[in-house]
């Protein structure tokens, strides 16, 4: 019920929405023109009014590169696993092998893996990061079964032995419950991984 209403909403606003990114790119197209005050209240106004489309666009992490011992290092998104819910993905690093390896667990609240961006690219520079970008639930068909607690769970299980023996496991926010049932269930079970 909540999802048709959410659509409702983004049918209705998505004239208006695309109305102000015109108006606000026209009034990019003459920076004399811009940088007037009310033109720069309109502008501001306008963008407004397009973010609050509910349905965004992942970003890119746009994480090309990142220093490693002084040096700048090409960096690889890859997808190292994936399920009709979540994509496990892998910062590659070319040429940097050896360091720790640590799963991210990205929280699942609406938002994009990609808001954790700077945590990537700081962590990149002395591990070898991997982070769930879980995908949206109104994207995801319900013959792919349930997705609940348990499974949110098993996911990361499922992820750390993807991974395998030695992986470090970080939660940011609403996922680290689900983070430390997955590592007391799997330490109870005596998992390698």
């Amino acid at each position: 019920m909540l999802y048709q209403v959410y659509q409702t909403y983004a049918d209705i606003m998505q004239p208006a929405c695309s109305l102000a990114d015109m108006v606000s790119s026209t009034l990019c197209a003459n920076p004399r023109l811009a940088e007037s005050e009310p033109m720069r209240a309109t502008r501001a106004a306008c963008d407004v009014l397009s973010l609050s489309r509910l349905t965004h666009h992942r970003p890119p992490f746009a994480i090309d590169s990142v220093m490693v011992n002084g040096m700048p290092i090409q960096v690889t998104e890859e997808v190292a696993a994936s399920t009709p819910f979540c994509s496990l993905l892998h910062f590659r690093k070319h040429g940097v092998s050896g360091q720790p390896r640590v799963l991210l667990v990205a929280p699942m609240s609406g938002h994009f893996a990609t808001l954790l961006r700077g945590t990537v690219q700081t962590m990149l520079r002395d591990h070898d990061v991997y982070i769930t970008d879980w995908h949206n639930p109104r994207d995801i068909s319900l013959a792919h079964g349930r997705f609940g607690f348990d499974e949110y769970v098993y996911h990361l299980m499922d992820f750390l032995r993807t991974l395998g023996g030695g992986t470090h496991l970080m939660a940011v926010c609403q996922p680290t419950v689900a983070a430390l049932a997955a590592v007391a269930l799997m330490a109870e079970d005596n998992d390698p991984a």
